[in-house]
């Protein structure tokens, strides 16, 4: 299989798995750059996997080696053929709720979206879209942080429905002709209302392509005409996170939304890159289990790959 994958870092070749932007945005974004050479090289058979260590205390471990990883595919060990403890330059893309349920919040969404964007090292790219009845996004991957920030301050969207799914689909469509790393930082404060495509159906498509959803929740109290009301995502927001390698975050207060965006760029900026040539092509899905060797400390990573 060799398709190329790009984050919830898709590099060419992969054994795993359209710009969509909406016109008459004011905000003229700078082209893409050309993006550095991906860890993981064309002509190679490899399966790509991010891994992000903590310690017993939650806090991030750098420094590790490649004597201090074990892979595991479907409970067989793995020779780790690429390992680079670096970081990987990735494009994300920033889902944002805003709908009816989110006003009081909204300001403060905007505030950590900014904060998110400054803090995109030279070579990370970047879309935000904004979600409720209506899914727009900026017009596409760029690493022109202004562009990005007076598109979150000014394109900001506003609506009664909260058409999850379909918005984090429509972020992987963002995603889907670059290479290299690959990212979809979604935050909501509650289930889905109104999407076409299901839970599952981001999940699938999620694992097929190799995309990497940090899932980031919030509780919201809000008057919804009748009485006031008081929300907060599902476990399968959660999962999304889970299933695919990224982190998930449930606030309770939005004063927490600066320091838990700053909390996933530094997580992004400090993952270990990993890959194995895997044994078999049968098109099927594989468990995939990263282990550390030294005790106290645990991997976040994607659970399975495609075998395609």
């Amino acid at each position: 299989m060799t398709r190329p994958t790009t984050l919830v870092v898709t590099l060419a070749t992969f054994l795993v798995g359209g710009l969509a932007g909406l016109s008459g945005s004011s905000v003229a974004l700078t082209p893409l750059a050309p993006q550095q050479q991906p860890t993981f090289r064309s002509g190679t058979r490899t399966v790509p996997v991010y891994a992000t260590v903590l310690d017993s205390d939650g806090r991030l471990v750098p420094g590790l080696t490649k004597a201090d990883f074990e892979i595991y595919d479907d409970g067989k060990k793995q020779d780790i053929t690429i390992f680079d403890n670096q970081a990987v330059p990735f494009s994300a893309a920033l889902t944002l709720d805003s709908s009816i349920s989110m006003e009081m919040n909204l300001p403060l969404v905007q505030d950590a979206a900014v904060q998110f964007v400054i803090r995109l090292a030279p070579e990370d790219r970047g879309v935000v879209g904004f979600f409720n009845s209506k899914i727009q996004f900026s017009p596409g991957l760029t690493d022109d942080r202004d562009g990005l920030i007076s598109y979150i301050r000014n394109n900001m969207t506003r609506g009664n429905s909260t058409q999850l799914w379909d918005a984090l689909n429509s972020a992987m469509d963002q995603l889907a002709d670059t290479t290299g790393r690959r990212v979809v930082v979604a935050l909501t404060d509650g289930g889905d209302f109104g999407s076409v495509l299901s839970q599952d159906d981001v999940m699938n498509r999620a694992q097929d392509e190799d995309v990497m959803i940090y899932a980031i929740g919030i509780e919201s109290y809000y008057h919804n005409g009748m009485e006031w009301t008081r929300t907060r995502p599902g476990g399968s927001f959660k999962r999304l996170a889970s299933e695919t390698g990224g982190g998930y975050f449930e606030l309770k207060r939005s004063a927490e939304l600066n320091s838990t965006f700053t909390r996933v760029i530094q997580e992004l900026h400090s993952q270990y890159a990993l890959g194995f040539s895997p044994q078999t092509t049968d098109g099927k899905t594989h468990k995939l289990e990263v282990k550390l060797v030294k005790r106290g400390l645990t991997a976040r990573a994607r659970k399975n790959y495609v075998a395609k």
